[in-house]
């Protein structure tokens, strides 16, 4: 991809460097205890009533003190990619929203590292990247990509990209309707049935995320020869049957949450080849 000097997205939260720990249980400490003692015996007060009292000023503060803001990297190239990226996924849904009368509402985009609390709760950057409908933010711990490459063996800038339309894909799903109908729907599922529905989920994604790279690859200078290649890959590389086969080395279909290599292909390349979300009939 050239996108070195496209423009980057303004809907980017940087919380990399932050510990979503960072003020938990943190308590009043040796030293405010024995204040709460001298003050006792001084004026002769309850201690517990004081102890309350002195943990109530904490906790207001530590809730109306602003997050510390962190600088990005001297050399942020995956932070500005990956705006950059995002960015692009506005124009295109901007558009595709717009054709169908209907106004896209850009997700916000959090880049953490090691762990990030979102509305959907505290989350490892184990997971990997990852989309909260409760706060509609796409979360991306950057970390992700070098995994991709190194242990999934896909490489390249648009393999990463494809990472990030596969989350806004989710948003897409969410702003449609589509995702509260699947949860309603999951409640009344077994283990089975559920992650069947996951998958379907999952594909419909992947097949929105084709959808962004069709438009993508209409725009002049933008995608090289070989790019939707590496987008393909890196679909074929996470594939729960490969993915199993490398943890277990046993294929366990009835399991699979994000759909077989041959089917998250076969969908980002519908996508891909139609442009119209209408084609990503999975559900």
């Amino acid at each position: 991809m050239r996108w070195e000097g496209r423009e980057e997205s303004d809907n980017v939260e940087d919380q990399r460097g932050r510990s979503p720990l960072s003020g938990r249980g943190a308590g009043i400490g040796c030293g405010g205890l024995l204040l709460v003692i001298v003050v006792a015996l001084l004026t002769g007060r309850d201690p517990t009533q004081l102890l309350q009292l002195l943990q109530g000023v904490e906790e207001t503060t530590q809730q109306s003190a602003p997050a510390p803001q962190q600088a990005p990297p001297a050399n942020d190239t995956l932070g500005r990619f990956a705006s950059v990226v995002l960015r692009d996924t506005e124009d295109t849904w901007d558009s595709v929203f717009s054709k169908a009368g209907r106004r896209y509402e850009r997700p916000k985009m959090v880049l953490f590292s090691d762990a990030v609390e979102s509305a959907c709760g505290l989350t490892s950057a184990a997971v990997g990247p990852f989309y909260c409908p409760a706060d509609r933010k796409v979360y991306l711990d950057l970390g992700f990509f070098d995994e991709l490459s190194r242990k999934f063996g896909a490489p390249g800038d648009f393999a990463h990209a494809y990472v990030i339309a596969h989350e806004v894909g989710h948003h897409v799903q969410n702003l449609l309707g589509i995702s509260d109908r699947v949860d309603a729907a999951r409640a009344r599922m077994g283990e089975r049935e559920s992650n069947a529905l996951s998958v379907k989920v999952e594909l419909q994604a992947d097949c929105l995320a084709g959808v962004w790279a069709h438009y993508a690859a209409g725009k002049p200078g933008l995608l090289e020869p070989g790019d939707i290649e590496e987008g393909l890959r890196a679909a074929a590389a996470i594939g729960d049957d490969r993915l199993q086969r490398m943890g277990s080395g046993r294929v366990q279909p009835e399991s699979f949450t994000h759909g077989s290599s041959a089917d998250r292909v076969k969908w980002l390349r519908q996508g891909i080849s139609s442009g119209d979300p209408n084609s990503c009939k999975t559900l």
